[in-house]
């Protein structure tokens, strides 16, 4: 087999999961070439990111001109496979509902990839989350490309499943990873019963390795930490009311925040209409190392999210020993439990308020009890190396199917 990765945007800072199982694969002596559609507009934090950038081959930034060799060449050599491709093109087109544009362009991106894939003798490709990255290679698997498999994460993806087209990329597709349980049955729910045994479960990975050569000076004075991307399923302004209840009580904790994202300026404004500014201390991204160090230092991580596939900071702040205080959803219960953390309703300040303060006030001995369960879950489920030697073993069977069955 000769493996490639499809991403959308790669690499950014939001997906290091990704470039760590890639690594994981790769450790495991199969090499991977790396495809993204597009290159990201912001600064990498990593400078692990920045090698994959520089390894990582784009089919739409900066590859206006080869789209369009690559169209002209496939209508002069490939006219019925193209035709082939229309309906299931415009089954895609129509169950998003929107403007053609960018359906065009997955279009484009999927001939350029499957005349590249071929130049480089690409037998497989594997995509991560069902949307833009997938459509180019089912598309490209129709017009003759390499068999494809992708990683379903949520929880974007699984709000409307038939208006991203799930039901036709998991038929298309040689095998389908769902990151938990709960992933698993909502891919059930919207694809026949006759794809059921193609969808396997795979969690995503935390390098726990590094996690433990991880060693620089924390931020001190910080009893919580919050690692997240400031966006709206992450929950943050429940974070801020419940911080604000809890200083009504007289109990004034301090978090710090690591992450960024669109809604730094509303949480900005929030954080000094409450006068919390002393309380809630918004870092913006950090490295790795700063990430785990600030992981150690804390009482418990908080992570009030409304949507979530499983995250994997809840893994590295478990294989840290921190409990964590998080949110009933999802496939978040499969690993927290009141064995290593705080699990309260979405959206509750009054119940996520409560939580921190018996983060704060339980005793060092139950502390340590805690910590050490939550370590033991994540090292026997969430190895990044296990896990994707696992994907990797999915990948060269397809699980007892043909990755090289017809599209």
């Amino acid at each position: 087999m000769k493996l490639a990765y499809l991403l959308n945007t790669y690499p950014q800072t939001s997906t290091t999961f990704i470039r760590r199982e890639i690594r994981g694969i790769e450790a495991e002596g199969q090499p991977v070439t790396r495809f993204a559609i597009r290159r990201w507009d912001k600064p990498l934090v990593e400078p692990t990111d920045v090698e994959e950038q520089a390894q990582t081959e784009y089919l739409l930034s900066g590859n206006v001109a080869g789209l369009f060799v690559s169209l002209l060449l496939a209508l002069a050599t490939n006219l019925p496979r193209l035709v082939r491709v229309l309906p299931l093109w415009w089954q895609v087109r129509k169950a998003a509902g929107d403007g053609i544009v960018r359906h065009v362009a997955a279009l484009l991106e999927a001939i350029h990839f499957v005349r590249r894939a071929r130049a480089l003798g690409i037998t497989h490709v594997h995509a991560h989350f069902s949307t833009n990255a997938t459509t180019v290679a089912m598309l490209a698997r129709r017009l003759g490309g390499p068999a494809y498999s992708f990683t379903v994460h949520g929880p974007e993806e699984l709000d409307h499943p038939p208006s991203n087209a799930i039901a036709p990329k998991v038929a298309h597709a040689a095998l389908v990873v769902a990151i938990t349980s709960f992933c698993r049955s909502q891919l059930w729910r919207w694809t026949g019963v006759e794809h059921w045994d193609k969808v396997r479960i795979v969690g995503c990975g935390a390098d726990f390795a590094a996690l433990e050569a991880s060693r620089v000076e924390p931020q001190p004075g910080y009893d919580f930490c919050c690692i997240a991307r400031l966006a709206e399923q992450k929950g943050l302004p429940v974070l801020v009311q419940a911080f604000d209840l809890l200083a009504r009580r007289g109990i004034r904790p301090r978090i710090a925040l690591i992450g960024d994202g669109d809604l730094r300026p509303m949480l900005e404004r929030e954080i000094a209409r409450l006068g919390l500014g002393e309380q809630i201390t918004l870092m913006g991204s950090r490295d790795g190392a700063t990430v785990a160090a600030q992981l150690r230092a804390s009482k418990a991580m908080v992570l009030p999210s409304f949507a979530e596939g499983l995250p994997v900071v809840i893994m590295e702040a478990l294989a840290v020993g921190t409990p964590v205080v998080t949110t009933a959803i999802a496939g978040v219960p499969e690993l927290v439990d009141a064995g290593c953390g705080w699990v309260v309703p979405a959206g509750s300040a009054e119940h996520l308020a409560d939580a921190m303060v018996e983060a704060l006030s339980i005793d060092p001995a139950q502390r340590a009890a805690m910590g050490a369960e939550g370590r033991r879950r994540a090292l026997a489920g969430y190895d990044v190396r296990r896990n994707a030697a696992r994907l990797l073993g999915y990948l060269r069977d397809g699980d007892g199917r043909n990755l090289g069955a017809a599209a």
